[in-house]
C-alpha cells in the first residue's frame, strides 16, 4: 500500500490564500514547487487544481479541489474513482485545530474531527479509511484567544504562529517520499519524533 493521491485542503480564491484553513494548500503548493517540472492545472472534469507528477520513482497524483471545502469531496471522489485510486492510496493534508503551531501528525481513519472539508470527503469516499496529514493551527482557546472557531480558521495566522506552521510544513514534506514508497510506518515514527 502506498500513497498515490496527495489531497490539499482550503479554500479557493486570493481572500483566503493566507487563512489557516488553508495548510493544505499551502502544503501541497510546496510540494509541487519542490519537484522539477510539476505545475498544478486547473482541470474543470475534477474542479480542481492538479498535476501528475514523480515521486520516488511512482506516478503520484496532487489535487487541490476548487469547490469550497465542504465540497472537498467531489473534487476527490471523482479523481479517485476515474483513476481507480483506493482510499487507503489517498493522503489528505489539512489544518488541525487539536494540534498546536508546528506539530504535525500522519494518521490513518478516524473521525472527521468536524472538519467539514473530511466530512465531505469520507462521504465522497464512502469510508474514513484514508491518511490524513493534520499541519497544527492550534484552537483559539488554547491560543487565549476570544474568537470563534469558524472566524478563527479564516484569518492569516499571527506572526508567531506563522513560523511554527511553516516548520511542520517543511517536516511534513520530508516524510512524503515514504508515505508514496508505501513506508507510512516510518513515515509515522519519523515524523512524530522530528
Amino acid at each position: 500500500m502506498s500513497i498515490r493521491l496527495i489531497v490539499g485542503l482550503g479554500n479557493p480564491g486570493p481572500e483566503y490564500e493566507q487563512t489557516r484553513h488553508n495548510a493544505g494548500f499551502w502544503l501541497v503548493d510546496n510540494l509541487a514547487n519542490s519537484l522539477p517540472g510539476c505545475r498544478l492545472q486547473r482541470e474543470s472534469r475534477f474542479n480542481a487544481l492538479m498535476a501528475k507528477t514523480s515521486i520516488s520513482g511512482k506516478e503520484v497524483w496532487l489535487l487541490e479541489p476548487l469547490t469550497f471545502m465542504n465540497r472537498s469531496g467531489q473534487s476527490v471522489g471523482a479523481l479517485a474513482r476515474f483513476y481507480k485510486i483506493n482510499p487507503d492510496e489517498v493522503l489528505v493534508v489539512h489544518d488541525e485545530l487539536d494540534l498546536m503551531p508546528g506539530v504535525a501528525k500522519l494518521k490513518k481513519g478516524g473521525s472527521s474531527g468536524g472538519h467539514n472539508g473530511l466530512k465531505d470527503i469520507t462521504a465522497a469516499l464512502g469510508t474514513q479509511d484514508y491518511w490524513r496529514l493534520r499541519i497544527g493551527i492550534g484552537h483559539p482557546r488554547s491560543l487565549n484567544l476570544q474568537q470563534g472557531v469558524a472566524d478563527f480558521v479564516l484569518h492569516r495566522p499571527r506572526r508567531e504562529e506563522q513560523g511554527p506552521i511553516e516548520e511542520s510544513i517543511d517536516k511534513a514534506l520530508r516524510i512524503i517520499p515514504l508515505a508514496v514508497e508505501g513506508k507510512l510506518d516510518v513515515a509515522t515514527m519519523q515524523l512524530h519524533t522530528a
